[in-house]
């Protein structure tokens, strides 16, 4: 666990939109829900948060939530980890019973007594504010994009959950696939959206390395959150002549695994995997070593859960595989894992953020040309509890001073942003986003499920949107040059359940489980002010 007062690598604790951390941070302006809570008690709790809260993660601002969902989700949600279980007639939610979780999860006994605990309810509710504000963007979303054209597949069915989405350039011509959480299959297409076949794999696939003559996927096992152990990494073996499918199971009992990367991380000479392990309340950034002859130890980097992106560079140039990995789920952040050799890394945590974030997604880019990566991130993961729309979701760029701290140089918001995608779309030299929203606003501003962010160079973007794009939900997306014409490409995977949905029992439309914009080159017509 951090200690209090930790200092980053990035040489700051909060990296959000600054107007939001002066608001509670500076002042005890009370709301009207809360007048008479006096600012004795208001005091003692944010002593008491820093203390406690800040053990397990970076300290949230009353700010950053309003206050029913302080007082009706996080907080009865944080009582447990501090051994309350109930209060004021309220039993919290807790897992405690739960066997798939460690004994000691939750204390004991409380940590603080039920004075101390009205006091931290004291000052995230009072100091909360009952309604968080608008977000605040100089430029609107403009809904033309003529760089790309929306083709929508002929394959469709009913309910499409399209969990992964994956351009494979490394094959001629180039191929798209497609994983589908109800169906359990993965789709393939050809570089002209035109279904090739089908893989009954029996899991949901929510990623995929190739090696030589087969593919190793990774199966999570179940969607929805679960202490369980149901994720499996499986070895797919097809033969095109007769389109038989071998599927050996590599090793399983993993906790909802999301990712999988193919990487001789001790430098033996064989092909180890590093594992995503996101969990939920448990969970590990873990790697298998090869022992050979398909036996395989496991080993733990990080044993914590949100282990949702990892990156592979030798970013000190030893020789050694060195990782990049961003953690949601509570302790949010991103870390740097140095590889010191015979399997074993040193942590450093680079960039934090507070558990209402939401991070759902990183790349590391060079977008001010100097030869070092930066970091592209996402926040927007929005379904913990009941939705609620908060202005610093969105994309966000920080730059590294060549030394690996890095500061927020870019912010875009995006409700609910749950992935951004960078790459050089128009040709000119510098790096574009491509951004997806599942958690949009989807009553006032649908167009914030898929956002284009042209490059004028200097960190300034210009947002665009396609109307197509308000057709599906997109929980997933991937870009490269699909169709082989130099140019990258993208494809939205549409999981049609979204948030809030209720079909009728009899629903059955079919959709398309993907679209794909098909880069063609054009320029932009940016909008005169």
């Amino acid at each position: 666990m951090p200690k209090p007062g930790k200092r980053l690598m990035s040489g700051c604790v909060l990296s959000f939109p600054l107007f939001l951390f002066l608001s509670s941070c500076h002042s005890y302006k009370k709301n009207d829900s809360h007048p008479d809570v006096s600012d004795a008690s208001i005091k003692n709790g944010q002593l008491l948060a820093a203390k406690y809260c800040q053990s397990c993660h970076l300290l949230p601002e009353p700010s950053l939530n309003d206050t029913r969902a302080w007082e009706k989700d996080i907080l009865p949600l944080m009582g447990p980890h501090l051994g309350i279980f109930e209060y004021n007639s309220q039993r919290y939610p807790s897992k405690k019973n739960d066997l798939n979780i460690p004994a000691d999860y939750y204390p004991s006994r409380p940590l603080i007594d039920e004075e101390q605990w009205q006091n931290i309810i004291d000052y995230y509710t009072a100091l909360s504010p009952t309604s968080l504000p608008a977000q605040q963007r100089s430029d609107p979303i403009q809904p033309v994009l003529p760089m790309f054209t929306v083709e929508t597949p002929a394959f469709q069915y009913v309910d499409p959950t399209t969990c992964y989405v994956n351009i494979d350039t490394a094959v001629i011509p180039h191929e798209l696939w497609i994983g589908d959480i109800l169906t359990k299959k993965l789709y393939r297409f050809n570089d002209r959206v035109k279904l090739i076949d089908s893989l009954n794999i029996n899991g949901i696939v929510v990623d995929k390395t190739v090696e030589e003559n087969k593919m190793v996927v990774c199966d999570i096992g179940l969607i929805n959150p679960t202490n369980d152990k149901p994720g499996k990494a499986k070895t797919i073996i097809r033969n095109d002549r007769d389109r038989a499918l071998l599927d050996t199971v590599l090793f399983d009992k993993l906790m909802r695994p999301v990712q999988i990367t193919t990487v001789d991380l001790n430098a033996d000479g064989k092909s180890d995997y590093l594992i995503c392990e996101f969990g939920y309340m448990v969970g590990a950034l873990s790697w298998y070593e090869n022992l050979g002859n398909n036996k395989f130890e496991r080993h733990i980097i990080r044993e914590a859960p949100g282990a949702i992106r990892a990156y592979v560079s030798d970013y000190n140039h030893d020789g050694l595989p060195d990782l990049w990995v961003l953690f949601a789920q509570g302790e949010e952040g991103v870390f740097l894992f140095t590889n010191r050799g015979n399997g074993k890394f040193s942590e450093e945590e680079v960039l934090r953020f507070p558990p209402s974030f939401g991070s759902s997604y990183f790349e590391l880019a060079d977008f001010n040309k100097d030869g070092f990566p930066d970091i592209l991130y996402t926040c927007g993961d929005n379904g913990d509890f009941k939705p609620v729309l908060k202005p610093y979701h969105g994309v966000y760029i920080y730059l590294n001073d060549k030394t690996n701290h890095f500061d927020q140089a870019f912010f875009f918001p995006v409700h609910g942003c749950y992935k951004a995608i960078a790459r050089d779309f128009d040709g000119d030299g510098d790096a574009d986003i491509a951004t997806i929203s599942f958690y949009a606003d989807y009553t006032d501003q649908p167009e914030e499920g898929f956002v284009y962010l042209e490059n004028s160079g200097g960190l300034k973007f210009m947002p665009f949107t396609l109307p197509e794009t308000k057709m599906g939900r997109w929980l997933t997306m991937d870009a490269g040059d699909l169709d082989g014409d130099g140019k990258p490409d993208i494809v939205l995977g549409n999981y049609s359940f979204w948030p809030g949905t209720k079909k009728p029992v009899n629903y059955q439309k079919k959709e398309s489980p993907f679209i794909f914009l098909k880069n063609t080159g054009s320029k932009i017509m940016r909008p005169q002010k």
